[in-house]
């Protein structure tokens, strides 16, 4: 990308500069003409699009070396790491059946059966000994393997049925005597078992093979919304009657979708949920991964296989058994659960045919190709066009970019024309008019996609039992909520809602489905307004108008920025220099914009901390930086941001050492110290002293002193509080660490975190919260053995 940029004559460079979304076209026909002739142009184009020089295609010997590791690795005990290079070798490992290769992929799943078998992993070995057998029917020792786990799971008339279907496959004398003893063994287990208790067979469950991930709730959006304009915000969203607090008001399938690059090992590339154990690997490529084959189909994978029937069974098969193997076939194949018929975009498809470009181009750029075929397979059309692409009905925000997104845009919208062409077969005209959709889709991604987030539940030092057990030792717990960005996405009617500072609906993901839901009454007539990142408590003022502006190229107006709130006034400010006033002491940056909001105040919010203005609410008073705004007290600003950055330099070199989890006593005694220091220097409500508390609280969770970890913990709540609200989510997540420390020690406060934190959760996720955080309902149990 940079060498193209590079060689773009200043000339080209200067037109774009000044360019404006009616003079695309002519810009993409000019750059177009320069390319097309230019040597390094096409060395890219072939670079990116040439199967044979692609280094995500399925490799034969990458496989055997992969499966060679894993087998070492499980004959010295191993079993994880002979299970993590299973899994690699069957990434590279071709899924068709045909030639020396056709049974490469299948002993793969059954070594790595073998694997999960070991590690007690016992649903996921039946899993791939299911995968291997519709690879290869007719192979015994996976039907063997498969015995084995379904009898582990005390799945006994399946497991027979193994066993002697094994029985019939197999053709050596030794083999043939190795099940027979195993059968054997089995018959004895059930016979005691059914003494013991009535046999669950739990194949019946015929999900086993499917997506665990499918969205399904009994909650429904029942509330209808409109779409209005508005001179400052444009294009938004509003109630058509009262909403209460918490309600459902939208859910939304993506329209195109993308698993960013850093999730590409550990996240499903269909419904971006976690990978289990047994991922499953694409058919035609080495990059992508999926937790079910349900998942693996729905993406655009090929069936593999003999599931088609056109394998043969050995003549001494009897007519039951052939009947309970194409049973089987039917149910674990997984492909059957995707209908062929149904109306169904198969978003992997057109970028699975061995060329890498999908692995080496951005993730935004990729969604642009994805959202391009979508709209044309939807229209069933065979050639691009601007009716394809502008059917989304999003904004773009071209006009406001710089020339260096300008020009990179037009570069990539070129070369995905290219790949799309050249790999997929697309009828794509390269034209500037064609070319100039592209960009208008990149830059309306730009602006419009969505992020999507999945929240995890991390206990950072030990399982919630131990700890209870022993809360003295040292790493006895701390939980934590992450949330980790794994995908982006088109929501064409969630682009919808704008953004506030102060967002009165809270939007969050299952799988790849979003939900938006009030946290608060909304009124009729009024806009539901989302976050986009940018929140009051979590950046100051000029801030998050620097992100909003850069990001996504408009000033924010929203109540949160045009009205002076509590949470602006101390996020960064310093404490007065009296000992007693809890007054707020500004810089000048801040001081400016607290000038120029001074008419619009929160009189309920500030008065504790800012008097002054309060008293004088016109526009001839002046606040000045460096004087309190309750009792006017003067404060030497030079003087306290030099002490309070030394202070912050041992809070971050304690915030390192628990991340490396290696906390020595007088890194914790430096940042103690700095924590006073930081007392009487920042104001009481600045967020660096929440998450200096925060630190503290971490550091002495990690070596096991529960007691001042607990009372940090409360100490950083306390001020959060401050600057969000008692029932903000951030709060929920603070409650979690909070809670499980006053569990570890049967503190008799955590039915209060408990409450709190239910309360918040449901409302922010409502009846999904217990699918979110299944760690609430582990928290509730534990607590209640105590209480």
């Amino acid at each position: 990308m940079e060498k193209l940029k590079a060689v773009v004559p200043s000339g080209l460079k200067g037109i774009l500069s000044e360019s404006n979304p009616e003079d695309i076209p002519s810009t993409c026909s000019s750059l177009l003409e320069f390319f097309q002739p230019l040597p390094l142009f096409q060395k890219v184009v072939r670079e990116l699009t040439d199967p044979e020089t692609a280094l995500c295609a399925k490799n034969v010997a990458t496989a055997l070396d992969f499966k060679q590791k894993g087998n070492e690795y499980f004959s010295s005990g191993d079993y994880a790491k002979a299970l993590a290079f299973y899994s690699q070798a069957l990434r590279f490992a071709p899924m068709e059946v045909d030639k020396l290769d056709e049974m490469l992929a299948t002993t793969i799943y059954v070594n790595r059966a073998s694997s999960l078998h070991k590690m007690g992993l016992l649903i996921e070995a039946l899993r791939d000994c299911n995968r291997a057998v519709v690879l290869s029917p007719c192979y015994a020792k996976a039907w063997y393997r498969r015995g084995t786990a379904n009898a582990s799971l005390q799945n006994f008339e399946d497991a027979i049925s193994d066993m002697t279907v094994a029985m019939n496959m197999e053709v050596s004398l030794g083999g043939k005597n190795q099940i027979k003893d195993k059968l054997k063994i089995i018959l004895d287990q059930r016979k005691r078992t059914m003494r013991e208790s009535s046999s669950t067979n739990l194949h019946n469950d015929k999900n086993l093979g499917s997506c665990s991930n499918t969205v399904s709730t009994d909650e429904t959006c029942q509330i209808k919304l409109q779409c209005v304009s508005t001179p400052s915000k444009g294009r938004g969203m509003a109630s058509l009657s009262d909403i209460a607090q918490a309600s459902l008001v939208h859910s939304e399938e993506p329209y195109a979708v993308i698993l960013l690059k850093h999730c590409r090992d550990n996240y499903c590339h269909f419904c971006l949920s976690e990978l289990p154990a047994d991922m499953v690997p694409c058919t035609s490529c080495s990059i992508s991964l999926y937790c079910s084959q349900h998942c693996q189909a729905k993406a655009g994978g090929k069936p593999s296989g003999s599931n088609s029937n056109n394998y043969s069974i050995p003549k001494s098969v009897p007519p039951d058994l052939e009947r309970y193997i194409a049973k089987t076939l039917a149910i674990d194949s997984g492909y059957a659960l995707v209908d062929a018929n149904a109306d169904h975009f198969f978003e992997h498809g057109h970028e699975c045919g061995g060329a890498h470009w999908p692995a080496v181009l951005p993730c935004e750029i990729v969604l642009a190709g994805r959202a391009l075929v979508k709209s044309i397979v939807d229209k069933g059309h065979s050639k691009g066009g601007s009716e394809t692409i502008e059917s989304l009905e999003l904004l773009n925000n071209y006009a406001q970019m710089t020339l260096e997104r300008k020009l990179e845009t037009h570069i990539y919208s070129i070369i995905l024309a290219y790949c799309l062409q050249q790999s997929y077969g697309l009828e794509f005209s390269l034209t500037g008019a064609s070319i100039s959709q592209l960009v208008i889709l990149i830059c309306q991604i730009k602006v419009n996609s969505m992020a999507i987030v999945q929240m995890k539940s991390v206990d950072a030092y030990g399982p919630l039992e131990q700890s209870r057990s022993q809360p003295s030792t040292k790493g006895a717990l701390t939980s934590n909520i992450e949330q980790i960005r794994v995908g982006q996405a088109i929501y064409p009617a969630g682009s919808l809602f704008n953004h506030s500072c102060q967002p009165n609906v809270h939007a969050y993901f299952i799988s790849r489905t979003l939900f938006i839901r009030t946290t608060e009454f909304v009124p009729a007539g009024y806009p539901l307004e989302l976050s986009y990142g940018p929140q009051v408590g979590q950046q100051e003022f000029k801030v998050r108008q620097q992100l909003l502006e850069d990001r996504y190229s408009f000033k924010c107006q929203c109540g949160g920025c045009s009205e002076m709130n509590l949470s602006d006034l101390v996020i960064n400010a310093f404490r007065c220099a009296k000992p007693n006033c809890l007054g707020t002491v500004l810089d000048s940056c801040m001081a400016k914009h607290t000038q120029q909001k001074i008419d619009k105040l929160k009189r309920e919010d500030i008065s504790k901390v800012a008097q002054l203005l309060l008293e004088q609410t016109n526009r001839t008073f002046q606040v000045d930086p460096g004087y309190c705004l309750n009792c006017g007290s003067y404060n030497d600003l030079e003087s306290s941001h030099a002490t309070a950055k030394k202070a912050e330099i041992y809070i971050y070199r304690l915030h390192n050492a628990i991340n490396s989890m290696e906390v020595a006593t007088n890194t914790l005694t430096d940042a103690l110290e700095s924590l006073y220091i930081l007392r009487s220097t920042l104001h009481a409500y600045n967020k660096d002293m929440a998450e200096a508390e925060d630190n503290l609280a971490a550091a002495y969770c990690s070596i096991g002193e529960l007691h001042p970890a607990m009372d940090h913990s409360k100490a950083s709540i306390k001020i959060l509080e401050k600057l969000y609200s008692t029932n903000h989510i951030v709060i929920g997540n603070e409650l979690v660490k909070l809670a499980s420390i006053q569990l570890s020690l049967g503190d008799s406060t955590v039915m209060d975190s408990i409450n709190q934190l239910d309360e918040i959760f449901s409302l922010y996720y409502g009846s999904h919260s217990a699918r979110i955080f299944p760690y609430l309902e582990s928290l509730k149990r534990e607590a209640s053995k105590l209480y």
